[in-house]
């Protein structure tokens, strides 16, 4: 047998224990439980998700759509940077 050692903050614990103890087990029987049925299983028993890039909301999408249509029809305007330059001390 090993022994893996981790830390988990003080009130997590405290939960974890509490709700362990309300299905009749321990930490440690819980930690086997889930390594037993990710090893059965071969995935991570529940679903791990990051947010979404803000970048790619629907409004943005659309306005990115919206140009892409602009420079398909040859609708775009042509600037060198010291016109750009220019127009923002206007």
């Amino acid at each position: 047998m090993t022994t893996i050692s981790l830390r988990l903050d003080d009130d997590m614990k405290k939960e974890l224990d509490a709700m362990c103890a309300e299905m009749g087990m321990n930490i440690t029987t819980f930690f086997m439980i889930y390594a037993k049925k990710a090893l059965r299983d071969r995935k991570i028993p529940f679903e791990i998700t990051a947010p979404a890039d803000p970048f790619y909301c629907e409004a943005n999408i659309a306005q990115i759509k919206k140009a892409d249509q602009q420079v398909q029809k040859g609708r775009v305007v042509v600037k060198t940077m010291e016109e750009l330059e220019a127009m923002e001390l206007d």
